[in-house]
């Protein structure tokens, strides 16, 4: 009985002495400090990412004449999960989203890895994955063939998404561990992807991607775009 009681302390010690992932903010809310813009020359400049009380906004209103525009984390990950809330605006007709262990090439000027979707305009597609990877631009959940494009009949039921005339900020959760990625969006599960035999690919192993790389919110190429993100929290997941 000793030995067991013995056993069950030196359990418990370890546990509580065990490092615990927490969640961090990745936005101070004043200013864009770990973050940086990836552009083409000639949109580097444009001042289309800011911070304004609190948030961050991204605003290509009248202005969409410019490639992809990304805001870009300094640092890189691999296993974690992300949450944050992005307010979408029904007179906004551009695309956005969030990449994951994504990385950009600056000889191309192109952003490789993995999307997650937010798009207002057909908002039921938001929380679904498209691979922005040059070689495989396609969906991936749902998983269609190259070439096709999700409808709405592939929506997931019950769908709730947000504009700012609902005084609500939606809620997204994106978990990355190994080749799975999943979404919720204002707790629904969007996307259940298992990516063996294809975030881990040939493809892109040779471009770093897929597994381990950088977060970054999209300003899709050409659209006039309007959309706010705050609360961006991330846990790495310890392996």
């Amino acid at each position: 009985m000793n030995r067991i009681i013995t056993f069950l302390i030196c359990a418990a010690f370890i546990v509580s002495c065990s490092p615990r992932k927490e969640w961090v903010s990745i936005f101070n809310g004043e200013d864009l400090s770990g973050w940086v813009v990836k552009a083409n020359p000639e949109d580097q400049g444009k001042d289309f990412w800011f911070v304004h009380e609190g948030y961050i906004e991204a605003n290509s209103i009248g202005r969409g004449d410019h490639d992809y525009i990304w805001l870009y984390t300094e640092k890189e990950y691999d296993d974690f999960e992300i949450k944050y809330k992005f307010q979408a605006f029904r007179n906004s007709p551009g695309n956005s989203g969030i990449q994951v262990r994504s990385r950009y090439d600056e000889e191309t000027y192109w952003l490789n890895g993995p999307q997650i979707d937010i798009h207002p305009p057909g908002f039921w597609r938001s929380g679904m994955m498209w691979d922005e990877t040059r070689g495989n631009q396609r969906w991936i959940f749902p998983d269609i063939p190259d070439g096709e494009w999700v409808d709405s009949t592939m929506a997931i039921a019950n769908h709730k998404f947000y504009f700012e005339d609902d005084n609500k900020w939606n809620e997204m959760l994106v978990k990355a561990t190994g080749t799975r990625i999943e979404a919720w969006l204002n707790g629904s599960k969007i996307t259940d992807y298992e990516g063996a035999g294809i975030l881990d690919d040939a493809l892109h192993k040779k471009l770093n991607v897929g597994e381990k790389g950088h977060i970054a919110l999209q300003i899709h190429s050409g659209d006039e775009l309007m959309i706010r993100f705050k609360d961006i929290y991330i846990k790495e997941i310890s392996n």
